[in-house]
């Protein structure tokens, strides 16, 4: 059983790859991301796979492989401390990002190199527990009804059929969990013969990294965690309470605004009331063809608006549509918030690009298990939170509908009690957020924080579930921690850091 307690980043013991880990060097994926040329990694990438055991409790069994783009730091004398990058999900590909974070000003690699991990299971990792199946679904659950019971079980033959194509493969889904994921983590230092590194996550990728500060923390200088996921948080019990203080800080937001305030001033009425109606009644809208989106139907039903507003979080600059939106819809014009629902629906060139068996690994042992809840103690949670909220509405879960159905499916066991408890390090560490993330929000990051002893939680006010994509100021605070993470660095830019006008229709 591992020990709750971490400890400190700067230990100088060596260490050596686990048995049967290296890492080798090797062209870079082409097509990076399939179907989306502009994000290819170009000359200033290199790449290699990382071979590990599958699972480190079976000595004789097989290795797995871990694709790796290393993003050259500009400066001709980098510092020797690179930054590895821990993408969220769980399942989401770091490489996919890359593109992104090579372009960002100021330059995040401009002292430093970056190192992007694609974690097992996640795409162009051998194997890659992808699953098109339930992609499909997700793409063309949009024109169901989310609650009916028709839907759940499209979701489930999904995942079902998903399931046995990947466990007649002879992978082990047990295996795609955080324990193996960190263990992976660190033997990528070791192989790569880096002494000190700095460790980068965001979303799950923070409680991935806190897993590698618990169990391996030799050779990390500094953790920055972006959207935090603590590991002793619940995906299943915590995701509408997380929402519901969300919404109240959007309300409050566009109160606060004497323009959205005058032209929304019931806007959490118009809300809690639309959400009852349509989930008595849900609305069909027929959303016109676009240049990159077929004409589509879309129903929204009381969950869906409900969800809308939580999805939202995940892409920078949506959220000053969303009193306009709310308000059209309680008017019943229900074409913006149909648009802005398949703007957070998986779209058809993004099939097959979530690692759903580290996705569903992660979520079902650690989180799902009937050692951690049910689905009775999650709705009571939800309940309290939302007491105005239907039945029906509460028995999904925001982002991740069927989670409690899918891992009664996946059946992957429980973790040990200990992958859920505090992290307690004295690694330095700096955790960003968002005020109006309804996904990770920031008491989240106050709750990790309890037991990192070296650590400055900041709240970046407008912000959504992105921070550091969507932030020039994170940005700025991010390079000038890690320059000086015992102490010292600038975050003053986050003072004047507001939450951007809402849009008036």
């Amino acid at each position: 059983m591992l020990a709750a307690g971490g400890g400190c980043g700067t230990s100088k013991e060596e260490e050596k790859p686990s048995s049967r880990a290296s890492y080798a060097p090797a062209a870079c994926p082409t097509p990076n991301v399939p179907g989306s040329p502009e994000a290819n990694l170009g000359p200033e990438f290199t790449c290699g796979y990382l071979t590990v055991p599958e699972n480190r409790t079976k000595p004789d069994g097989r290795t797995i492989r871990i694709a790796v783009a290393r993003l050259k730091a500009t400066s001709s004398q980098p510092q020797p401390d690179p930054i590895v990058w821990l993408a969220g999900g769980p399942g989401a590909s770091a490489t996919a990002l890359a593109p992104l974070i090579a372009q960002v000003k100021p330059s995040l690699n401009a002292d430093r190199d970056f190192i992007f991990v694609n974690q097992r299971g996640t795409l162009h990792t051998d194997p890659s527990l992808t699953c098109p199946e339930i992609d499909t679904f997700a793409h063309d659950a949009v024109s169901w009804v989310a609650t009916d019971p028709a839907t759940v079980r499209k979701n489930d033959e999904a995942t079902k059929t998903c399931r046995t194509r990947l466990a007649k493969a002879g992978i082990d889904l047990s295996a795609y969990n955080s324990t193996e994921n960190a263990a992976d983590i660190a033997d990528l230092r070791t192989a790569l013969g880096i002494k000190e590194w700095n460790v980068y996550g965001v979303s799950y990728g923070t409680d991935l990294a806190l897993q590698v500060a618990r169990n391996h923390p030799q050779g990390i200088r500094s953790m920055v965690l972006a959207s935090i996921l603590p590991p002793q948080a619940s995906v299943m019990e915590d995701p509408w309470p997380n929402a519901a203080s969300g919404y109240q800080v959007l309300f409050d937001a566009c109160a606060a605004q004497p323009a959205c305030n005058s032209a929304y001033p019931n806007l959490r009425t118009e809300f809690m009331t639309t959400v009852q109606q349509l989930d008595q009644k849900p609305l069909t809208v027929n959303v016109p063809a676009t240049e990159n989106q077929p004409a589509t139907t879309v129903v929204i039903d009381g969950y869906r608006l409900a969800d809308l507003l939580v999805g939202t979080a995940i892409n920078p600059g949506t959220f000053e549509d969303i009193p306009a939106i709310v308000h059209a819809l309680a008017a019943g014009d229900g074409l913006p918030a149909a648009k802005a629902i398949l703007g957070i629906a998986p779209s058809a060139s993004e099939i097959g690009l979530v690692g759903y068996g580290l996705q569903f690994g992660v979520f079902c042992r650690e989180h799902a298990a009937s050692a951690f809840t049910n689905r009775q103690k999650a709705h009571a949670m939800a309940k309290a939170a939302l007491p105005d909220f239907p039945d029906r509405v509460l028995s999904l879960l925001p982002q991740v509908p069927y989670l409690f159905s899918v891992c009664e499916i996946w059946d992957v066991g429980q973790a040990d009690a200990s992958v859920r408890s505090p992290v307690h390090s004295d690694i330095p560490t700096l955790l960003m957020v968002g005020s109006l993330d309804g996904v990770t929000p920031p008491r989240w990051a106050e709750m990790a924080a309890r037991s990192l002893s070296k650590s400055q939680t900041l709240v970046f006010p407008g912000l959504g579930h992105r921070v550091i994509g969507a932030s020039e100021c994170a940005r700025i605070t991010m390079i000038s921690f890690l320059n000086q993470p015992t102490g010292g660095y600038d975050t003053s830019c986050v003072a004047n850091v507001t939450v951007p006008p809402f849009t008036i229709k």
